[in-house]
């Protein structure tokens, strides 16, 4: 504060001192001579004030700012101290706030750390379950190949799942397995009963299981390798076989009177029974031709579920002769029943007419005991003698 006030001192008294050498010359330039000596020698004792106060206003200034150097010495030595307590404040709080912060990291990092280790832990065992699995399921269609290249086992297999199928849908009655249509002649794989003109005389459907699989695989082959060619050959072959099983059923197993006038060639995977469906006509020729219907284990299993409706329904009608019968014999039993029930009747009647007979002569002895004195109860045994 002080050195402002010098500072401003300083200022104060250059401006004074530029004034008056203004008006010094300013009078010297219009006064007249007398006047302007007079003037003269005024502002030179004002001049000499002011160089006075200069010097007094310097040395005082010059004390001034050695005080306040020396305060600003003292000043900057508190804020040194201070400020180095501060910052050793600050470095102790940070290097607390480090170390927290490193342990909470720490902890954080450890947990994130083992749950992650973990996880990589369970995903290595699922994958490397999942890896067996696969190699299981490897071997398993390794195995299924093999069977499937096999024609007996081929064949076994397609009668297994036909054999399931009627299992599921029929009772072991309603078909019949290793059927032989003709005297010494082939056996169809199933054959299901169906009822005929007499009841003891039914008439079978022949099911044979066929899976032409090679041909089908090839046709596969070349519409997935774009080799429209080679497709329209393995087409044409899979319908000569598919033609080929069906004149086996029709000329093997369809016997009139003995089976129906058609059979069912069942196809046990569904891509081939649907591809058979996709080649034209292919179902229409084998139904005009040889007399032979083609299904699936979908379409099997809704044909045999309609002919165990029918099954119901043959047996409800042979059922309702018997049913007439047996109410017919109830209605006569019941007109007996009525007879019976008319003289029991009767004889109610006549046995509450004797009961009536009875009760009159029991009042009328009643009234003729009326005067004899009754007997004390110890005294009946003397006299009629003991009971029963």
């Amino acid at each position: 504060m002080e050195l402002v006030l010098y500072l401003v001192a300083g200022g104060t008294f250059a401006a004074v001192l530029l004034l008056v050498l203004v008006l010094q010359r300013l009078w010297a330039l219009r006064l007249p001579p007398d006047r302007g000596a007079e003037l003269l020698a005024h502002l030179g004792h004002l001049k000499a004030d002011l160089a006075h106060q200069r010097q007094e206003l310097a040395s005082a200034g010059a004390q001034n700012f050695h005080q306040l150097h020396a305060m600003l010495g003292s000043h900057r030595d508190v804020l040194e101290k201070r400020l180095s307590a501060i910052q050793a404040s600050t470095e102790h709080r940070l290097e607390q706030m480090r170390q927290t912060v490193d342990e909470k990291l720490q902890k954080t990092l450890e947990a994130r750390l083992g749950e992650s280790f973990r996880l990589v832990s369970e995903r290595l065992e699922a994958v490397q379950k999942g890896l067996g699995e696969m190699k299981s399921l490897a071997d398993g269609v390794g195995d299924l190949k093999r069977v499937m290249t096999n024609v007996k086992t081929r064949g076994t297999w397609g009668e297994l799942q036909l054999r399931a199928l009627l299992e599921d849908l029929l009772r072991p009655g309603e078909f019949e397995a290793n059927f032989a249509p003709r005297q010494r002649g082939e056996r169809v794989e199933f054959a299901v009963r169906l009822p005929g003109q007499a009841p003891d005389r039914p008439v079978y459907l022949p099911i044979d299981s066929k899976f032409p699989v090679e041909d089908y695989q090839r046709l596969v082959d070349a519409l997935e390798g774009g080799r429209p060619e080679d497709a329209a050959v393995h087409g044409r072959a899979l319908e000569d076989r598919i033609k080929a099983c069906a004149r086996d059923i029709r000329d093997k197993y369809l016997e009139p009177g003995v089976t129906t006038d058609f059979g069912i060639l069942f196809l046990p995977f569904e891509g081939l029974y649907a591809e058979v469906l996709r080649r034209p006509g292919l179902v229409e020729k084998l139904q005009v031709d040889y007399r032979v219907s083609v299904a699936g284990p979908t379409t099997l299993g809704a044909l045999l579920s309609s002919l165990r409706m029918g099954f119901s329904a043959v047996a409800i009608q042979r059922r309702s002769a018997d049913i007439a019968q047996v109410l017919g014999a109830v209605k006569t039993e019941f007109g007996k029943f009525l007879d019976v029930l008319q003289k029991v009747e009767e004889r109610l009647g006549q046995a509450q007419k004797e009961m009536g007979t009875i009760g009159t002569r029991s009042r009328a002895l009643q009234r003729t005991l009326a005067d004899i004195d009754a007997l004390p109860e110890p005294d009946i045994p003397r006299v009629l003698g003991p009971p029963g």
